[in-house]
């Protein structure tokens, strides 16, 4: 690590700073290549072979294959790059969203509407609110049935 990083003891963030966009270039450069219908169509038809053409690590490969966007990001994905992989799924933000902190869309759209998390228990690593490390399913949510 270049530099001192304080904001990495803040609960259930992941800040993409420079770091995080070297480790992530070719996880994000897959996910702008499906902007294009035909990138979309191929990566449907078949998702391992499509991945194979990208010079991701076998941790990014099958962070994507699980749609775990919790994983994707730790390993260098932003979340705005990410988003394409959903589309293509033809998930909404909002259902994303919720597949990475374990609600179901309409939990995580009440959540929000009422103001979100509680900073109580969430302002950094080692408390107990529901945005810690020991409460969030890690990409389960986010997984296929």
């Amino acid at each position: 690590m270049a530099l001192e990083k304080p904001y990495q003891d803040i609960p259930g963030t992941i800040i993409f700073d420079a770091e995080q966009s070297r480790k992530g270039y070719w996880l994000n450069q897959f996910c702008m290549s499906l902007m294009k219908a035909e990138n979309r169509e191929r990566f449907k038809a078949d998702q391992r072979a499509y991945l194979d053409e990208w010079a991701m690590s076998e941790e990014q490969k099958q962070a994507v294959l699980d749609m775990d966007l919790n994983r994707a990001m730790q390993l260098g994905g932003n979340i705005y790059f990410l988003a394409k992989i959903g589309a293509t799924h033809g998930k909404s933000f909002q259902q994303m969203a919720g597949s990475m902190t374990g609600m179901t869309e309409e939990e995580y759209r009440a959540m929000m509407i009422s103001g979100g998390r509680s900073v109580e228990g969430n302002r950094k690593l080692g408390e107990d609110g529901d945005a810690q490390p020991q409460h969030q399913p890690q990409g389960r949510a986010g997984k296929k049935d």
